[in-house]
């Protein structure tokens, strides 16, 4: 009641906290009390600077509640460049994973690869080669890939008379301060791509899917399985 009694009697300070009250309380506080006490000749109680107070809580919209331990893009620097993630920090351990995909042929293709009859040889052996050559070569086709030192890699392909199909299975290990899942996937794409070349002259109704991190295993995070 102090409050709108005083704002009522004193227009050019209503107009004045009004103003203020997104800019600086504690100035328009402390202009009302001096108006105050030159009408009233007391300095203002307290109920004053609490009931301002009041006003400016409810006026402030609440701040969104970001956690900190929130994941953070590693390859994205404070200002939003892209960077190479620097590992020299990291312990070396032993890095294993494994990634598939499917590529999908159609019955007139499969029977072709089956019977090896496609123009250009054959396409599971040339695929194989192509993948583990790949793997060797990611951190020139990735380019914020770290150059590893691959101590084993093997590409596998199934036909899959069911649904006319290839299933690539690509395993890399390493021994060092990074993971091998982007050696792993580049080999099941380049090995599902030549896939695709080398059958192509027979049909373009081929499908390349399923490209995925099957398995992982070493470094800082564990272990991970495909679980979906």
């Amino acid at each position: 009641m102090l409050l709108r009694r005083i704002v009522a009697a004193c227009p050019q300070s209503r107009r004045m906290f009004s103003s203020s009250v997104n800019h600086g309380y504690e100035s328009a506080i402390q202009e009302l009390n001096k108006e105050m006490e030159s009408v009233f000749g007391v300095p203002p109680a307290n109920g004053l600077a609490s009931s301002a107070n009041n006003l400016k809580n409810e006026t402030e919209l609440p701040s969104p509640n970001i956690s900190e331990s929130s994941f953070e893009l590693t390859h994205t620097g404070k200002s939003g460049e892209a960077q190479m993630v620097d590992v020299s920090p990291k312990e070396s351990s032993k890095r294993k994973a494994t990634a598939v995909c499917k590529v999908i042929l159609g019955k007139k293709v499969f029977d072709l690869v089956v019977a090896n009859q496609m123009g250009k040889g054959d396409v599971l052996t040339v695929a194989k080669i192509a993948g583990i050559t790949a793997a060797k070569q990611t951190s020139n086709l990735i380019p914020l890939c770290h150059n590893i030192n691959l101590s084993h890699v093997q590409v596998d392909l199934r036909l899959n008379h069911e649904d006319f199909s290839v299933t690539i299975e690509g395993e890399a290990a390493s021994t060092g301060k990074t993971g091998v899942e982007m050696e792993a996937m580049t080999a099941v794409s380049i090995a599902g791509l030549t896939v695709y070349d080398m059958c192509k002259a027979a049909s373009k109704d081929i499908a390349i899917t399923d490209i995925r991190l099957k398995h992982k295993s070493g470094g800082k995070s564990g272990e991970y399985w495909w679980t979906q």
